[in-house]
């Protein structure tokens, strides 16, 4: 038995049907919030007009504005209007564009955060947070940026088209399994880490036969909230740190991004951490995690390679290099060689192969 360290976060969450417009002016008023600013994506705007118009008097505004790895312009305008508006809190509507930068709101103000989520990507149960400035995006962890309640209401992702509710689960994904092999992970984290792969993969499939299945639309919102818990309570490693570099300095998209690099990581990582993978495999019904974790999302119709997402072969070098050049842990020791035999693999789109675990003469120690 290893030792441990566990700190729960201090968190409510409510998931049911129709709660985006039942249960958060409830969770506002819980939380004694006279003048939220709901904030949201402009794609996005409709679903976040709604939860304004349930909030009634207690809202001070929408702001659609949010965007792909938070911008920090867009970061600027927000907190300006935030502030303008008097707000005491935001309200944060949509995916992980719209829940990060109501984390750099809180960030910035102090002004608690409710997140009201519409896709799976799990980062509102995280005390991450990222913005872009200058071509590279950086990240950080402040217990300010929490949200202080989590509405989870599968209504409101029924909207989510197919090829987005996929990108998004396996998004999710990518948490628990980095959280798995995670330096600082304990029993518990471990155990959500699992469950949330099993759910969100078990979901999926079933979103994908039947976009309008509310029953798996909620299984997958539940997985979402195990696997981002989970990274919440632990530090990122090679892929989200990987996946950091191609949106933040490339522009990739962000879930699709998640998606195509996860297996090839995997099985960069799986001599490494074999408890890890064993729990993968588990999660999968599969001794070959990586490989199945690809056979998933290509069999749902999701990009298979970063040249699909638009990444120029000329880009690998210079990504792998920004990548290796960043200290975070990680089971395997992060080199520019290894990071660009993972880039290229997945750029490829080949089959993941499990590399052995390097030697003293091995050039990617």
């Amino acid at each position: 038995m290893r030792g441990f360290v566990h700190e729960a976060q201090p968190m409510r969450v409510v998931l049911r049907p129709g709660a985006s417009v039942t249960a958060t002016p409830d969770e506002a008023e819980r939380l004694g919030l006279r003048r939220l600013l709901v904030v949201s994506g402009p794609r996005g705007a409709r679903t976040a007009l709604a939860v304004a118009d349930a909030l009634g008097d207690a809202c001070a505004g929408l702001h659609a504005e949010a965007r792909m790895h938070v911008p920090a312009e867009v970061a600027d305008r927000a907190v300006e209007v935030a502030r303008a508006a008097g707000a005491d809190g935001c309200v944060a509507v949509g995916g992980g564009s719209a829940i990060g930068l109501g984390k750099v709101i809180a960030l910035r103000t102090g002004l608690p955060l409710v997140a009201v989520p519409s896709t799976y990507s799990g980062s509102e149960m995280t005390p991450v947070w990222g913005l872009t400035e200058h071509g590279a995006k950086r990240t950080g962890r402040d217990p300010s940026v929490l949200p202080r309640s989590v509405v989870y209401d599968p209504e409101l992702t029924l909207s989510l088209p197919v090829a987005l509710s996929v990108t998004s689960g396996i998004n999710a994904v990518a948490h628990a399994a980095e959280a798995l092999y995670a330096p600082d992970a304990s029993p518990l984290v471990s155990l959500m880490a699992e469950e949330g792969v099993r759910a969100m993969t078990g979901a999926l499939p079933r979103v994908a036969a039947d976009p309008a299945d509310l029953d798996a639309r909620g299984r997958a919102l539940y997985g979402a909230w195990l696997c981002g818990a989970a990274l919440g309570a632990t530090t990122m490693g090679l892929h989200h740190k990987l996946c950091h570099v191609l949106g933040g300095t490339f522009g990739l998209p962000h879930a699709e991004t998640h998606t195509v690099v996860l297996p090839y990581v995997l099985a960069h990582n799986a001599p490494a951490a074999p408890e890890a993978m064993t729990a993968l495999g588990r999660a999968l019904d599969t001794d070959d995690a990586p490989h199945a974790l690809q056979q998933l999302s290509g069999r749902l119709g999701a990009p298979r390679s970063l040249a699909e997402l638009g990444l120029k072969e000329a880009d690998l070098a210079v990504a792998a290099r920004a990548a290796a050049g960043q200290a975070y842990p990680n089971p395997r020791p992060v080199t520019v060689a290894g990071v660009l035999d993972v880039l290229t693999a997945a750029y490829q789109g080949d089959r993941p192969q499990t590399k052995p675990r390097p030697t003293r003469t091995d050039p990617n120690r």
